[in-house]
């Protein structure tokens, strides 16, 4: 055959571009994936509970939200095992599976905002101010308010970040954002390293690190019902800017020359991006690269256009980080990791794949 065989196992279309499973079909399969990951997940454990119990335990409980007790079946979970499901696992799941989900995506938008694929969502500097928060709380014992000083401290660092990036008339140069996130961030580590050193001592010295390294254990409902509700209304914003963000990939003068309104779009897409990652934060500490391996992985799949993009790469993180986060208090009973050790176990070398496959392809 003239001109070479083709370099993958997918035929190229015409234009050779690779031919791209339809977006319904993928979202599909993803969904399935998650349901099968997640049913998975809430059953790894001590206690020896399986999803068919799970199932049963959760009809029950709708049903006497709906209806009279008296009219549905028993629940077959014990009082011990409806604790250690509902309360323990349950929430904990779908804690992992938002906050995997939104820091794919942002992790997507910020590659495209930055022309970066190196960008991450901790671009900005906002897990430093979040660590900032969370560690002064935990030093003084105050761990009940770790949430909403890790929420705090990234906003402020956030701020920062935004005031040194802001050029005259309120641009917001790709370069200059990444300078001014990379400063933040290195002035937050300071702190933290000063914080810990000068007063972290016993338990509050593991929890500081713990924080630090990620992790979503002792999850409540209310903290995995805020992740889930800042990725469903942050992402499904972000997803909605799919033609500016592809538009950006070109660079600034190209977006203006599509129609895209360049500073206020910037400034949507940082503002919202930071913030939905500032949330996360506050719910898991800093979980590392899920928002950097993730969009790279799911292009091969999803293509660069970012309406499919965005979607795909969410449904991805979230399994992602659910598997990682059910092997990191799993498998090593009754010790936990934290789950951003995995995560980069695992991410690390996918990358180098990645990048591998893009240099012999390029």
């Amino acid at each position: 055959m003239r001109g070479g065989p083709a370099t993958g196992p997918t035929p190229p279309t015409r234009g050779g571009r690779r031919r791209q499973p339809p977006l319904a079909v993928v979202l599909l399969a993803l969904t399935a994936a998650l349901l099968a990951v997640a049913g998975w997940a809430v059953t790894r454990g001590q206690a020896d509970i399986t999803v068919a119990q799970v199932g049963a335990s959760a009809g029950h409980r709708l049903c006497t939200a709906v209806l009279a007790a008296a009219g549905c079946p028993a629940d077959p979970l014990t009082p011990v095992q409806d604790a250690i499901v509902w309360q323990g696992r349950a929430p904990r799941v779908v804690a992992a599976a938002a906050v995997g989900a939104g820091l794919a995506v942002v992790g997507a938008v910020m590659q495209a905002l930055t022309r970066n694929p190196l960008a991450d969502p901790y671009l900005l500097g906002v897990s430093s101010g979040a660590s900032v928060g969370a560690v002064a709380v935990l030093v003084l014992g105050l761990t009940a308010a770790l949430p909403v000083a890790a929420f705090v401290g990234a906003l402020a660092a956030l701020a920062v970040t935004l005031a040194l990036a802001t050029g005259r008339g309120g641009g917001l140069s790709p370069v200059r954002t990444v300078l001014a996130g990379v400063a933040v961030a290195q002035a937050g580590s300071a702190v933290v390293s000063f914080v810990i050193i000068w007063s972290a001592t016993g338990d509050s010295y593991r929890e500081v690190l713990s924080w630090l390294m990620g992790s979503l254990g002792g999850t409540t409902w209310s903290e995995a019902l805020l992740a889930l509700g800042a990725t469903a209304v942050v992402g499904t914003v972000l997803v909605a800017q799919g033609r500016p963000l592809d538009a950006f990939t070109f660079g600034d003068v190209s977006a203006a020359s599509l129609g895209v309104a360049v500073t206020r779009a910037r400034w949507l897409l940082l503002g919202a991006g930071a913030l939905l990652t500032a949330l996360l934060v506050s719910v898991a500490g800093a979980i590392g690269f899920v928002g950097l391996v993730v969009p790279h992985a799911v292009r091969l799949v999803a293509g660069t256009r970012h309406y499919r993009l965005l979607p795909v790469a969410g449904l991805a993180g979230a399994s992602f980080l659910l598997v990682a986060d059910t092997a990191a208090r799993s498998l090593f009973e009754p010790r936990e990791l934290p789950v951003g050790v995995l995560t980069a176990v695992i991410g690390a070398p996918v990358f180098a794949v990645l990048l591998r496959r893009k240099a012999h392809t390029a």
